[in-house]
């Protein structure tokens, strides 16, 4: 990860996330890369309270996952992210996870993601100041730094 990536997840594994071989199961991988995208999204202006007062969303077009490492009942894991390109409806982001004990990378997932109008249920524009606020990530400036712009 680049030194603009964030933070987005931190948690620990559950025996109820393990599969038969005692390992973490591969649903349990895209819940915790799920929930550090909507930390993502909320650091670009895509916040909760956005997304229910306008008719905006956000929807996965691709996701290519990676397991380079086995996590186990009790391993404690950090997600990072970061946007790796922007476009006018989609964006392109990394999410990596650590085992927090040992460092090792257990897992990458880069994801496709369009910006969708709730109303028509096509993909429209990103709004300018999410745009601006993923662009800045892009060139190395903190999301919590940089204040949006007002469209």
């Amino acid at each position: 990860m680049s030194p603009q990536s964030l933070v987005t997840y931190r948690g620990a594994v559950y025996p109820s996330q393990c599969d038969h071989m005692g390992h973490m199961n591969v649903s349990s991988y895209v819940a915790k890369f799920d929930e550090a995208t909507w930390h993502l999204f909320a650091a670009i202006g895509l916040t909760p309270s956005r997304l229910r007062a306008e008719p905006l969303g956000m929807a996965g077009l691709e996701q290519h996952i990676e397991y380079k490492r086995e996590l186990f009942a009790g391993d404690v894991v950090t997600v990072s992210s970061e946007i790796l390109e922007l476009k006018n409806k989609t964006i392109r982001f990394a999410h990596e996870m650590k085992n927090d004990e040992t460092g090792e990378i257990a897992a990458r997932m880069v994801v496709v993601a369009a910006c969708l109008d709730r109303t028509t249920h096509r993909a429209r524009p990103l709004p300018a100041d999410v745009r601006d606020r993923a662009s800045s990530l892009i060139e190395g400036e903190s999301a919590e730094r940089t204040p949006a712009r007002q469209p």
